[in-house]
């Protein structure tokens, strides 16, 4: 039987839909073992495996009833991973810049790396605004956003010094640096506990390195499973890079339609090799006419949003400085 939307109902005239929303709601509120259910001191407690379709009421229930429930469970644990991990970032990792509040660029030579004073990344426009406003009222060199001092560029003590301070105060950003400096001493071992410590406080480009490390297999035994781990968390936070790894990951693996997605998604962060290869997988039929042209309007609008005079404006400074030189 059928209502009036071409819905099947069940005997009782209720539709599909309905019926399983009700057989949803019956399961979560009882719990999914003995039957109990959530009501006065009884408190029942979602699957551990974080599924979101059965409670329990204790711990032995859970044991009791995990081989009925275990197939059902690892599948939607894998459904929600995917459209966590497929749901299309509002920017990138690195966000804005703290004073502008533009999308900071992905190309590291149109921003000013990290401060060591409070772990800001700045766009070369507002770095380039606050030089001219320091030049003009003949001001000592400060950080555009807590205006701490700026080290000299030769004293690296003090740029130390002022980077432990911020890991002493649980600074991912901060950690990642220094693991990032360990790693390239060549102490893989010491960079492995920086970006694991940063990457368990939520930085994403310590989960990229970390992804890196297990690829390589420096520091860590090879891993592909934890390669692929720390690349989805660094791409779920809006790491392009990350994200066009997995592309290449999932491609090689025969996923196509799994490795497209996240080079769309990537190409909408704004990331110029993401284009790169979606032109190539477009020429092979791989991606739709629609589906190409919509991630090129997406790319293009992401890359002009990270534009502004200011940031024009610096960077004809640094070409200027350039053909002095």
């Amino acid at each position: 039987m059928t209502n009036e939307d071409g819905k099947k109902e069940d005997n009782s005239g209720l539709s599909t839909d309905i019926g399983k929303a009700g057989e949803i709601d019956m399961m979560l509120s009882c719990c999914a073992s003995c039957g109990i259910a959530e009501v006065d001191d009884i408190k029942l407690t979602t699957c551990d495996a974080d599924c979101k379709l059965v409670r329990y009421c204790s711990g032995s229930c859970q044991r009791d009833h995990r081989p009925f429930h275990e197939a059902m469970c690892k599948k939607r644990v894998a459904e929600l991973r995917d459209e966590l991990l497929f749901e299309q970032p509002k920017s990138s990792h690195l966000g804005d810049c703290p004073i502008c509040f533009l999308p900071l660029a992905l190309d590291a030579s149109k921003r000013v790396m990290m401060m060591s004073c409070c772990s800001k990344v700045i766009c070369d426009g507002c770095f380039h605004a606050n030089d001219l406003r320091e030049l003009r009222e003949s001001l000592e060199p400060t950080c555009p956003f807590c205006r701490h001092p700026v080290p000299l560029p030769t004293s690296s003590a003090e740029i130390d010094a002022n980077i432990m301070k911020r890991v002493e105060a649980n600074d991912p950003a901060a950690m990642r640096e220094v693991g990032w400096r360990q790693y390239e001493k060549g102490d893989y071992v010491k960079a492995f506990q920086h970006y694991t410590e940063a990457a368990g406080l939520g930085d994403s480009s310590a989960h990229e390195y970390l992804s890196l490390m297990y690829w390589e297999g420096k520091g860590v035994e090879k891993d592909m499973k934890k390669v692929i781990y720390h690349a989805e968390e660094a791409a779920i936070a809006g790491h392009p890079e990350a994200r066009y790894n997995l592309g290449h990951i999932e491609w090689n693996y025969g996923n196509k339609e799994r490795a497209v997605k996240h080079f769309v998604i990537a190409a909408n962060l704004g990331y110029d090799k993401s284009v790169e290869t979606l032109k190539k997988v477009y020429l092979r039929g791989k991606v739709s006419e629609e589906d190409f042209a919509a991630a090129l309007r997406a790319h293009q609008a992401a890359v002009d949003a990270m534009k502004s005079p200011g940031r024009d404006a610096a960077a004809a400074e640094q070409a200027r400085r350039r053909n002095i030189k």
